[in-house]
């Protein structure tokens, strides 16, 4: 009856230990619940840690990505901390999982994370840009960036409270996704498959393959091999610049409840 369907989700009300929810109709395939002692880091055999400095970011990003658990690290009850510091230079963490997934036809697929931010305002949040977001696993063989095609599920930046979803594909700069927000996948031919993203049950946006309106780059978007990455950035392109008022430490932190792949039955 269906043609795949990808869709994204996120909650982004209070966070605390608490089993991935059920949905009817869906079956959850994957699931990321942090368990582990206090300050350890994440679970290795799940996520791959990525150490890179800031001179080799994407984007003019400040941040030097580290392993160090001041700057990720779980909580001891059941959610991960990312928390980006300021200590005579940016540092903080990116995690990329492991675990890969291809929507499959005639199924449903949805990728959902619940997820809350630290308590500091806009005003000390210059710079600072949480995400939640799937790569297309291509790139980790040989394929280019934007080909590889990339769905940002969540971006926050600011500290201002409009999350953004993205959809990067094609060619840099120029190429046809570079308009578009987000995509929902359902019924019929490829040209009528979409990908929704929702934030707390609500759809905020949507485009179809007919909008794409190329089969190939679809394809790298919703058919091909996926990864899940979980991240904050400091300054860039996009955010611009900290300033000296922008503050590091656990008032900017994201922290993660769990991370779930659900396909339907």
């Amino acid at each position: 009856m269906f043609a795949k369907f990808l869709a994204f989700a996120l909650a982004a009300t209070s966070v605390a230990a608490e089993a991935v929810p059920g949905y009817g109709g869906y079956n959850v395939v994957w699931q990321e619940n942090f368990y582990g002692a206090s300050g350890s880091l994440v679970e290795e055999g799940n996520w791959n840690i990525i150490e890179r400095s800031r001179a080799d970011n994407a984007n003019n990003e400040w941040q030097t990505y580290t392993r160090s658990n001041q700057n990720h690290q779980l909580s001891g009850g059941s959610t991960l901390q990312i928390v980006p510091l300021n200590n005579n230079g940016w540092t903080s963490a990116r995690l990329e999982s492991k675990y890969v997934f291809t929507p499959s036809d005639g199924r449903r697929t949805m990728v959902e994370a619940k997820i809350r931010f630290g308590a500091n305002g806009a005003a000390q949040k210059q710079g600072i840009w949480p995400a939640f977001w799937i790569l297309g696993d291509s790139i980790r063989h040989g394929t280019g960036w934007p080909g590889c095609g990339e769905i940002d599920i969540l971006e926050m930046v600011n500290g201002i409270l409009t999350g953004y979803g993205t959809i990067h594909c094609d060619v840099a700069p120029g190429g046809i996704c570079n308009e578009y927000s987000v995509i929902d996948r359902t019924p019929g031919s490829w040209a009528d498959e979409s990908i929704t993203w929702y934030r707390d049950g609500a759809q905020f946006m949507q485009v179809t393959g007919g909008r794409i309106n190329n089969v190939n780059v679809w394809n790298s978007l919703a058919t091909a091999p996926l990864y899940i990455i979980l991240n904050v950035a400091v300054g860039g392109d996009w955010p611009g610049a900290p300033n000296g008022n922008t503050l590091g430490s656990w008032g900017s932190e994201m922290e993660v409840a769990y991370v779930a792949h659900y396909q339907s039955t």
